[in-house]
């Protein structure tokens, strides 16, 4: 994908919880101490605040920070990579280099907004502990953004639901009736199910090292608005044969040897 450089903030907060103890019982402050460095944690957007009014953010929105003081990313359609400097619960941030995927109108909007909340001197606060840490982050004038620390998702027995379309080196968000709707669960058994963004299918993958080889899928014979059938028709010829897989913590993604592809987050495992 084409990058681009743009005046964004992010975060690279590597130790502002590293000191101290556990309140007490008797603390009652709710604050935690002696956590880790936030380097290494998959950090999940939750909602951005701004101008008073809370938005959740995509799917896909978050940030990962690695000890060498390099964010990257995902803004919730377009990824990112940036520095920031740390001093104390204060975080400078600097430029980021961003991809420049084709957004659906209101992920893009989002996406405006959180990068321009990214930016300049952030007070930062993390609260809990492990996974069920919380970190907020807020400018000088109010504005807030949320996050969670989420775990790897596996892949099979995760509901992966779709987020991009890729074509070679251009990607597409999905168009915001099949959104939520186009979705895969691999099972342990070899097998795999799911929407196409308009019908449900079924049917058999085999995953040997980086490939995973699909069956023939039945599915279901619903007619459906043009957009939903575009990303059938571009799910099912991803979804055959042999398809090259790349898991990267909570995100999942397919090519095939067209060059055709998909992009997936996990949203929740499989009871």
């Amino acid at each position: 994908m084409r990058e681009q450089r743009t005046a964004v903030g992010v975060l690279a907060l590597l130790t502002l919880a590293a000191c101290g103890t556990e309140a007490g019982p008797g603390d009652g402050s709710g604050s935690v101490r002696n956590e880790p460095p936030v380097t290494g944690v998959h950090w999940s957007v939750s909602s951005l605040t701004v101008g008073g009014k809370r938005t959740t953010a995509p799917a896909d929105a978050h940030v990962e920070i690695d000890d060498k003081g390099r964010a990257s990313g995902s803004f919730g359609c377009n990824r990112f990579t940036a520095d920031a400097r740390v001093d104390g619960d204060s975080v400078t941030v600097g430029r980021a280099t961003t991809t420049e995927m084709g957004c659906e109108k209101d992920v893009q909007r989002f996406e405006t907004a959180l990068a321009r909340t990214f930016d300049g001197e952030l007070d930062a606060s993390v609260e809990g502990r492990g996974d069920d840490r919380t970190l907020t982050l807020t400018t000088a004038g109010g504005e807030r953004i949320d996050l969670t620390a989420q775990p790897p998702a596996p892949l099979t027995g995760t509901a992966w639901t779709v987020t991009s379309l890729v074509s070679g080196d251009t990607a597409t968000s999905l168009p915001a009736a099949a959104r939520d709707t186009a979705r895969l669960t691999f099972g342990e058994d070899g097998s795999v199910e799911g929407n196409l963004g308009c019908n449900s299918f079924h049917g058999t993958a085999d995953v040997s090292g980086s490939t995973i080889t699909f069956g023939r899928l039945a599915s279901t014979r619903k007619l459906c608005p043009g957009p939903e059938m575009d990303v059938e028709r571009a799910l099912l010829g991803v979804l055959k044969g042999g398809t090259a897989y790349e898991l990267r913590h909570r995100s999942l993604t397919l090519t095939a040897p067209s060059g055709e592809g998909l992009v997936a987050t996990a949203r929740e495992a499989r009871g």
